[in-house]
């Protein structure tokens, strides 16, 4: 089944490591945009023919900036032109500090069924070194709100890698997670990304990031820790307990069809061995383009079939299951274990091997991209 992806490209402030396309908004450009959204769902129609969706994700930016109206109207807008499945996912990011209880209340009404909250730390002093505009307190209530709201499936965002932090305060932090009983939880690395605020204060020297060995103990802290309060961690990034993966993201992994909708948004067909397509990160130009009757994306790759298996070969080694051996048979006519015997070979004991699966360990993500180059040439 499809996925379909809104992207929504609103902050009340840009945090100085965030790299991804958004924009300073007001009540009124939000309007605005809420109409071409809904717009775009109509006319993408004959473009994007896979439905009903099984998942709809809304991302950002900011997407708690949207009035419960404004994500009712696009949901309705979803059931209109494709339809959604009986058991739908649909996730929406949410930061504190910027949505109550009562616009929770109002998203779950809506049709909203998951929450991913943009907690990042429980430390007020690393929240006020990220720019954050809320604090652990407003971090732990958004969690107690949004079950009083109706959430059964929360997940929680966290950093790691931060000043100040150690493998200690990590374990602390799991230790939170555990005390909150949500159901997933979402890990991130604080990475130095070109032209972002924080890319500029490590030039002057304001900062210095996290060596690699810190790093990597945090990494496998949180692993284990997150392991030892009933977590799997299923993706390199991600940890559910069982049963709650993130339905939106596996589509991704499993290199599933899904459509994006809005400014910056990606979409993924499946036509041949695939074909992605992108909206520009220009607000004005996409409203513009959507007003006119015109499509808003652009094509940016079209696969050939060795392309394809590489990417199906990349995104499935992201993930604790890893390559079943029959089920690669079966999509592309040859074996993984044939077809990648040197990529497999160059990676000796790293790459696990059992029954026919074929998959890293956490310990061997740390070096992932340097074993995943193997099955890209």
């Amino acid at each position: 089944m499809a996925g379909l992806y809104v992207h929504i490209p609103f902050c009340r402030q840009k945090c100085p490591y965030c790299d991804f396309y958004s924009e300073i908004g007001r009540d009124t450009d939000l309007a605005i945009y809420v109409d071409a959204v809904c717009r775009d769902l109509q006319h993408s129609c004959a473009w994007f023919r896979s439905q009903p969706f099984s998942s709809v994700f809304f991302g950002g930016g900011t997407p708690s900036l949207l009035e419960p109206v404004q994500v009712e109207r696009i949901l309705s807008q979803v059931q209109q032109c494709y339809g959604v499945t009986a058991d739908v996912e649909i996730s929406m990011e949410v930061n504190p500090g910027t949505v109550d209880y009562h616009g929770l209340l109002g998203y779950r009404q809506a049709g909203v069924n998951r929450l991913s909250i943009g907690v990042q730390s429980f430390d007020d002093d690393q929240l006020r070194w990220l720019q954050r505009i809320h604090d652990s307190r407003q971090a732990i209530s958004m969690v107690d709100e949004a079950r009083r709201a109706g959430f059964e499936r929360l997940n929680l965002d966290l950093m790691f890698a931060l000043p100040g932090q150690s493998e200690a305060t990590v374990a602390q932090s799991c230790h939170r997670v555990a005390q909150l009983g949500v159901e997933h939880v979402s890990i991130y690395g604080l990475s130095v990304e070109p032209g972002t605020p924080l890319a500029a204060a490590e030039a002057s020297g304001r900062w210095c990031p996290s060596d690699e060995e810190d790093y990597q103990r945090q990494y496998l802290t949180l692993s284990e820790q997150l392991a030892c309060h009933g977590f799997d961690h299923y993706e390199i990034s991600n940890f559910c307990r069982s049963g709650e993966a993130c339905r939106h993201n596996l589509g991704y992994w499993q290199r599933r069809p899904y459509l994006g909708i809005g400014a910056g948004a990606h979409s993924f067909l499946g036509h041949g061995d695939g074909e992605r397509w992108h909206c520009p990160n220009d607000l004005a130009a996409y409203v513009t383009a959507v007003r006119d009757g015109r499509s808003p994306r652009q094509q940016i790759e079209v696969f050939s079939r060795d392309q394809a298996i590489s990417e199906a070969a990349y995104l499935a080694l992201r993930c604790r299951r890893g390559v079943d051996d029959r089920e690669f048979l079966s999509r592309y006519g040859e074996r993984f274990s044939s077809r990648f015997s040197q990529a497999i070979s160059a990676c000796g004991d790293a790459l696990h091997h059992c029954g026919t699966r074929y998959f890293f360990e956490p310990k061997d993500w740390l070096l992932y991209d340097f074993y995943i180059e193997k099955f890209l040439m």
